[in-house]
């Protein structure tokens, strides 16, 4: 973590769209400042790398000149399967300052990756019911990839205060929209361009973290095949505008079965997860991400999983002024979670 000044934005830095929020803490609450995003090509960011840093920054610098963002100090998130570690362990009980002197070691047998190339974190959740043990979620994230990020956001004009982890802000935000109901497993499941983001809460405490490398992407790329299409062309059908020569009704049929392949994969999650817990019921899925937006989507989910399905509120609890189209706040709200669950974070946090 850097050093900053208060106030912050969320800057969700994806591989479709960049978005940016802002919250202002008022009584009892927050207010929404500033929300904002830009659709970026395809080719700058590929499971969670960034592979095109000059136009990726030229592209944050023309979010932050579309949105007039005045503050500097920015929450960024990062996800994706092969950078990105999460797990919850159980060890046995010391303090806070204990395990921040013996966490590479604990963390080792854990994390794929040489101790020396990651950042790593940890959150005390509490003691087991095994006397003298407690349960503790691991963070380890590839160095290359955090100084990836905290490259571009800087050289775009803003000061990269935290890194956080795109799961764990959804997380935040649920806190903050929703009642924690203790013996419920909800599933927080955002769906990207490239990416798969599934957090499992039980009492609002992740219990269970995944990342996978399918996204709505599959979606563009069939079209592209099915149809001959740009990838501009596809993405337009996809936002449900008309294109000629291509009937709605067809390119719903291709849509709907690779939405198969997407919602194949979280079922594989689920699965997973009930096979290694004793808490196996998920009782709950709320879905975000640009692929919430595609038509039928939720509703074809739920069909397959079989488990309640609402789409994410973000700003449910959020107060919005008057000053913003609350229409589009609407329509784009999936879109907005992990930004504005980024801009939930404060310097200090844990």
């Amino acid at each position: 973590m850097l050093f900053g000044k208060k106030g912050t934005i969320g800057l969700d830095i994806g591989s479709s769209y960049i978005k940016v929020a802002q919250l202002k803490d008022i009584k009892g609450g927050y207010e929404l400042e500033l929300f904002d995003m830009l659709p970026i090509p395809p080719d700058l960011i590929v499971e969670g790398s960034i592979i095109d840093s000059f136009r990726l920054k030229d592209s944050l610098k023309e979010l932050i000149r579309k949105a007039n963002i005045k503050i500097k100090d920015a929450v960024t998130g990062i996800a994706g399967h092969s950078s990105v570690i999460i797990k919850r362990i159980s060890l046995p009980e010391m303090s806070e300052e204990e395990l921040s002197e013996s966490i590479k070691f604990e963390a080792e047998q854990y994390v794929p990756f040489d101790i020396e190339d990651v950042n790593l974190d940890f959150q005390i959740l509490g003691p087991k019911e095994e006397a003298g043990q407690m349960d503790v979620i691991l963070v380890a994230v590839k160095k290359d990839v955090v100084n990836e990020y905290v490259s571009v956001v800087k050289e775009a004009g803003l000061n990269p205060v935290i890194v956080d982890i795109n799961s764990f802000a959804l997380e935040n935000l649920y806190e903050v929209n929703y009642e924690i109901e203790p013996e419920k497993n909800i599933a927080i499941v955002n769906i990207g361009a490239n990416t798969i983001n599934i957090n499992i809460l039980k009492g609002g405490i992740s219990v269970f973290t995944r990342d996978s490398a399918i996204g709505s992407n599959i979606h563009t790329e069939a079209l592209q095949r099915e149809f001959n299409l740009t990838y501009e062309n596809a993405e337009r059908i996809k936002r449900g505008e008309p294109l000629e020569n291509v009937s709605p009704e067809d390119a719903f049929f291709v849509i709907e079965s690779t939405s198969d392949e997407i919602i194949g994969e979280v079922n594989r999650s689920f699965e997973y997860f009930r096979s290694t817990t004793s808490q196996a019921d998920i009782h709950e899925v709320i879905l975000s991400g640009g692929c919430v937006l595609l038509k039928d989507f939720p509703k074809l989910f739920v069909e397959k999983v079989g488990i309640e399905t609402k789409v994410i509120e973000p700003f449910k609890n959020i107060q919005i002024p008057k000053r913003f189209d609350m229409a589009y706040i609407q329509e784009i709200a999936p879109i907005a979670a992990v930004a504005t669950g980024l801009a939930l974070r404060r310097l200090g946090d844990r």
